[in-house]
């Protein structure tokens, strides 16, 4: 840093240094990349809220992303990697878009702590004055004349009521404006069930993370018929398993299962229009299962796409709903589990294959995080086209005003709703409630 400073530098406080890196986190540079901030976020946490100077590889590793206890970091650098990746993106950050922040930080190669300090600005130059004459006698004030002062405010009067006029018209204007770019943002205004439903997610201070499944980790519990749940997901114990099983050794058979950003067509057709009901905007981010965190569901809210055989982060869920779809591995069979059947309601529902026809099931549940501080949708079918219908219900004004008709007026309560899918040869899927809970 170079400049000179009067004094000593004020000390920020911890409110500053958060706000910072909040700043940092929701920047271009970092917004997209689930692990990264979440890395900025559980280092700046445990420096700044919990004051701790020594934070550790094997620490990080374990807390961000997901490994055992006991993993070998010496075989394992994704810790260092994603390290010399953010400081590149943390620099960039106050190189360009954070120019003008006053508090900046850094992460010093050979240490995970953010270390705060103020950056110094430069002098800037004093202009000297030009050189002038010698001072003109002042000439003694001169009144005007009531006439003079009368026509003076009357001009001035008419001045501020143009002024006012303009200000009125800009003011309409931009109302206007505003108007036009919000309905060109969101395709849900205007329409009375959308504008109902959509704005928990799209219209709020919190962060929507839409979450597509991991296919590959789908196969892999057909090929080892055996179901994993979401801490062996992100320990990675399946592919262990894969590497165990015949011709498992291959590392290309390994590879394709490795990244866990495979999602289904169905998922993207799904993340497709929900990102279309709210086009551009800064507060909306789309990843993998493979990707995401229980640190970010803490903060945002959430839109998980597939079942918990391909998203597992759903299984989070599971005590909260009633309609739920499993895939039992050891016999190769998806079908909806309804826990508490009403009426002439069925404990489960399979899917049906008959001549010339398909059909099967699709659940959308709208419920409260875990911690119940956001918003969590979940949309899932038992195979991914049903999961597109799914998808089409909760984006349709008509789908969703046949679901709300039956619900208090101008209310959206929490809710999950089952659908039966079907398709007749030469048709497209069309989708009917079979049966729904609100709470």
């Amino acid at each position: 840093m170079t400049g000179q400073q009067n004094g000593p530098l004020p000390t920020p406080t911890t409110d500053e240094c958060w706000q910072v890196i909040e700043r940092v986190a929701e920047s271009p540079n970092l917004k997209r990349a689930f692990r990264l901030k979440e890395f900025l976020f559980y280092v700046g946490r445990r420096s700044i809220k919990e004051n701790s100077s020594d934070i550790h590889e094997q620490e990080i590793g374990r807390m961000v992303f997901g490994r055992k206890d006991s993993y070998d970091t010496s075989q394992d650098n994704i810790v260092r990697v994603s390290a010399t990746e953010l400081r590149k993106r943390v620099d960039a950050y106050f190189a360009a878009e954070g120019e003008h922040e006053t508090l900046i930080f850094d992460i010093p190669r050979g240490s995970y702590t953010p270390v705060f300090r103020q950056r110094i600005k430069e002098p800037e130059p004093v202009v000297q004055p030009e050189p002038t004459a010698a001072t003109a006698p002042i000439a003694a004030p001169v009144e005007a004349s009531p006439h003079v002062r009368s026509r003076g405010l009357t001009i001035a009067l008419g001045s501020l009521t143009l002024l006012c006029l303009a200000l009125l018209i800009a003011g309409v204007t931009l109302w206007r404006e505003n108007q036009r770019l919000l309905k060109s943002t969101h395709a849900w205004l205007g329409e009375p069930a959308l504008s109902l439903f959509w704005p928990q997610f799209f219209n709020g201070a919190r962060q929507t993370d839409i979450v597509l499944g991991d296919t590959s980790f789908s196969f892999a519990q057909e090929l080892l018929r055996h179901n994993y749940s979401l801490t062996e997901y992100l320990n990675r114990t399946y592919m262990q398993a894969l590497a165990n099983s015949p011709g498992g050794s291959d590392e290309r058979f390994l590879g394709s299962f490795a990244s866990g950003n495979s999602g289904s067509l169905g998922d993207f057709r799904v993340a497709q229009r929900l990102e279309s009901l709210d086009y551009g905007s800064m507060r909306v981010l789309l990843g993998y299962a493979g990707d995401y965190s229980a640190a970010s569901l803490t903060r945002n809210n959430v839109i998980l796409v597939g079942s918990q055989k391909s998203n597992p982060w759903v299984e989070l869920f599971a005590d909260q709903r009633n309609f739920r779809i499993v895939y039992d591995a050891a016999a190769g069979h998806t079908f909806v589990q309804n826990a508490h059947p009403r009426g002439t309601e069925q404990p489960t529902y399979a899917i049906a294959k008959q001549e010339h026809a398909t059909s099967g099931y699709g659940v959308v549940a709208y419920l409260p995080t875990p911690d119940h501080n956001g918003k969590a949708l979940i949309v899932e079918g038992t195979d991914s086209q049903a999961t597109n219908v799914a998808g089409d219900f909760i984006t349709s004004e008509e789908s969703l005003s046949s679901l709300f008709k039956n619900m208090p007026t101008g209310k959206c309560p929490y809710f999950e709703v089952l659908l039966r899918t079907k398709r007749v040869s030469g048709t497209p899927l069309r989708a009917e409630i079979v049966a729904y809970r609100t709470y």
